[in-house]
């Protein structure tokens, strides 16, 4: 996810400081209370949260999530070895789905994403390689404002240009940076947020 900021924290109703990015719509206040930067180390829930990030490339972040049932119909479930063998057929049918971002491009690199996956040896053998562009521990950062937040970093960097030398699609930096955050391979919750420090304690028992 790109976050898009309007505010540093806010304060919401119920008394509790967020990062800024998940205004005020409780699907997107859910997504960052109970998913964004809890680590994530399940191969197909890393391929789900590939695909949907790559489909976010230039959208915003709460356009994907009020579409990800659809896209987890569309994708099979994001089972890995399924969408791996999807025909032109396949992506034929999916430029046809409304429910989901007909974009052509990001609807083949998910299918080339997945024979990636499968090349890498499977999804846990997936959640290894990812783990260990971090020693296979969550990095705790400590922003204080959206300032302090790159779009992407010489690790996401790093990481990006070994995935396309193994195939994967539309995975640049500012993807695979906010990939890591997702996922929590990053904890980057501003440290005012009520989410930082129960992250950060998830990463040290990790």
């Amino acid at each position: 996810m790109a976050i898009g900021w309007d505010e540093d924290i806010i304060v919401h109703d119920d008394g509790l400081p967020r990062c800024g990015w998940c205004g005020r719509d409780p699907l997107y206040v859910a997504y960052h209370d109970q998913e964004w930067a809890v680590p994530e180390r399940d191969g197909q829930r890393l391929f789900e949260k590939l695909v949907l990030d790559t489909f976010q490339a230039g959208l915003s972040w709460l356009t994907i999530l009020k579409k990800r049932e659809a896209f987890r119909a569309a994708f099979a479930g994001f089972d890995i070895e399924r969408v791996a063998a999807f025909s032109e057929a396949e992506v034929a049918r999916l430029m046809q789905d409304s429910g989901i971002i007909r974009n052509r491009a990001k609807i083949e690199a998910a299918v080339a994403n997945a024979r990636a996956v499968l090349a890498l040896g499977g999804a846990q053998a997936f959640s290894d390689y990812l783990w260990g562009f971090v020693d296979h521990r969550p990095l705790q950062r400590c922003p204080r404002s959206r300032a302090d937040v790159p779009a992407a970093s010489e690790l996401s960097r790093r990481l990006s240009r070994d995935m396309a030398r193994r195939g994967f699609r539309f995975c640049g930096p500012v993807v695979i940076h906010a990939f890591m955050q997702a996922v929590g391979m990053i904890n980057e919750h501003l440290t005012g947020c009520h989410r930082h420090g129960p992250v950060a304690r998830m990463g040290a028992e990790a």
